[in-house]
């Protein structure tokens, strides 16, 4: 039996994954699982700060979707959950339409996500241009460095506005409440999460060093240890600890929030109705894609740096629009693929999806088990860890002026633009103004391709050759051979080599018929030679064929 969905071939990665699986890929995707769990708790707890929300929605969005995702997803070693990206199109949400509202969009936006991988369409979205993915890339880092100078500076800003410059002019009129405890925080926590990598690396070479030199090296186990923990759970447990222990006067969990409940969040309907689904219709959709483009070009990574097999990206869609379905039912925000967590689990000797629903797992057993050491977190410290991912995040090379004088025209047109849409307008704008610029390029480059040579004029015979592609935007280059088969002497046979022709959409084929029509109308004939079978197969369904066999257009009388 035939099935036209892509439904009839559900297959989880984790279904091929377990075909060959043995104890001791269990034990590296349970070692690679724990590190990325304990990585995955900063981050959650910052993202969802940052979005306007409750850090424990970050978290449980974390275990929620990293497991199912993991579960039913199409890469082996991709690590799902809140992501960067996804925080300043949240926080817009929440500040216009409220929290309550922030669920039903993410539910309507995994519904399309599950609809564009049962139709086939995660392949489609792959072909997004990376200069679109780089412009609003690099917008989403500055709005997030920009949304963190509050928690940064300390300021005391009742309600932080969406819009980037009224967020500037409301820190501006509070500088007055500048916190230099905050601020000291904040800024050890950058300093921290840029200079531990460099710290590692220059405590191995120092090792390597004296092993070549004969001589031996002694390694504390914390040192051993040290290695293996990220930056951000460094920063995070001891900044925090310095906090508490100094009693330092800043802004904590526990003072904005009240702590993070222990427990597991309770299932809950949200509130639906089909009239909040219309007015909410434009942030689904940028969620939606968003989240598709963010999830595919991580699991692309993925394979890259992992060597696995090519992940599917229709399943991926799938599992990441049944993920985004079920998380707002526990209170959660938007996930998608995260690279820094899967660039972890991949290092971290992650194998299979098995690593994934280890990391949700061990996130689970982290909150449950320590929900009321978060309350003395400081919101500094989170904000510090955001800065440094942003900062990450960002393409920042590509800005570089002997790299944009490298870049095509179209390329730097197209990230430059929707780079400022992201920063000025907003991410929704920005994506949906960036496709529609990227189309017309590409319309314009391709209309320029297209070309008709006269190959050779000697009476009775005229004849073109024609390169590219016919369509739309390139018919009106082939009105030249129109005018001049209208020109022509009577008699005249006009031949079209087609050899070069490698697109023909219906446009060029009315484009075709009004070149049959000058050249009946002077009593000749027209012939097109060699043709492709895409241009072939347009030709005969359109009943073009049988009019130049028949020697006369459709319309004519007794046609």
């Amino acid at each position: 039996m035939h099935f036209p969905l892509n439904l009839a071939r559900f297959r989880p990665r984790l279904m091929d994954a377990l075909a060959d699986y043995d104890r001791a890929r269990f034990f590296r995707d349970l070692g690679a699982g724990a590190m990325v769990g304990i990585v995955a708790l900063p981050l959650a707890m910052a993202f969802a700060v940052a979005s306007g929300i409750r850090p424990e929605a970050g978290i449980w969005t974390a275990v929620t979707a990293g497991f199912l995702i993991s579960l039913l997803g199409g890469s082996a070693v991709q690590i799902s959950g809140p992501a960067a990206a996804f925080v300043v199109i949240v926080y817009g949400i929440v500040e216009r339409y409220g929290v309550a509202n922030l669920l039903i969009c993410t539910a309507c936006a995994g519904v399309l996500l599950f609809m564009a991988g049962l139709f086939g369409l995660g392949r489609l979205l792959r072909l997004v241009p990376m200069s679109i993915v780089v412009g609003f890339t690099n917008g989403i880092a500055v709005l997030i460095l920009l949304s963190q100078l509050k928690e940064l500076l300390g300021l005391a800003v009742a309600k932080m506005p969406a819009d980037p410059f009224l967020q500037l002019h409301a820190m501006a009129l509070q500088l007055g409440s500048f916190n230099p405890h905050a601020f000291a925080l904040g800024v050890a926590c950058v300093a921290g999460l840029l200079l531990w990598p460099r710290l590692l690396r220059a405590e191995s070479k120092i090792g390597a060093a004296v092993l070549r030199a004969g001589g031996r090296v002694a390694r504390s186990r914390g040192v051993q240890m040290s290695a293996r923990v990220p930056g951000p759970v460094v920063a995070l447990v001891t900044l925090t600890l310095l906090s508490w222990g100094l009693e330092l006067p800043v802004e904590t969990i526990d003072t904005r929030f009240g702590g993070i409940p222990e427990g597991a969040p309770a299932f809950a309907l949200p509130d639906f109705s089909w009239e909040t689904v219309k007015q909410l219709v434009m942030p689904t959709l940028t969620i939606a894609l968003l989240g598709a483009i963010e999830s595919l070009l991580c699991a692309r990574v993925s394979d890259q740096i992992s060597g696995q097999s090519p992940h599917d990206p229709d399943q991926e869609l799938m599992a990441q629009g049944v993920a985004n379905v079920v998380t707002p039912f526990f209170g959660g925000m938007p996930a998608t693929g995260a690279i820094a967590r899967t660039v972890t689990n991949i290092r971290s000797g992650g194998t299979s999806p098995v690593a994934g629903m280890v990391h949700a797992l061990t996130l689970l057993l982290v909150v449950l088990l320590a929900a009321p050491l978060a309350r003395h977190v400081p919101l500094a410290v989170l904000a510090g860890i955001l800065v440094f991912v942003a900062l990450k995040m960002g393409e920042w090379r590509e800005f570089a002026p002997t790299r944009l004088r490298q870049l095509d025209r179209h390329y730097r047109l197209l990230m430059l633009g929707t780079f400022f849409l992201t920063v000025v307008f907003d991410l929704t704008v920005a994506m949906q103004a960036g496709i529609v610029l990227a189309c017309v390029l590409f319309m314009r480059r391709m209309s320029g391709l297209f070309s008709v040579e006269l190959v050779m004029l000697q009476p009775p015979v005229l004849t073109y050759r024609i390169y590219g592609a016919l369509f739309f935007g390139a018919a009106a280059k082939l009105d030249e051979a129109v005018n001049a088969a209208e020109r022509a002497p009577r008699g005249m046979t006009v031949v079209l080599d087609a050899m070069h022709l490698i697109y023909l959409d219906a446009t060029g084929i009315a484009a075709l018929r009004r070149l049959h029509r000058a050249v009946l109308a002077r009593g000749g004939l027209l012939r097109i030679e060699a043709l492709q079978p895409q241009p072939r197969e347009a030709i005969e369904r359109s009943g073009f064929a049988e009019e130049l066999v028949a020697g006369r257009p459709a319309d004519a009388p007794g046609a």
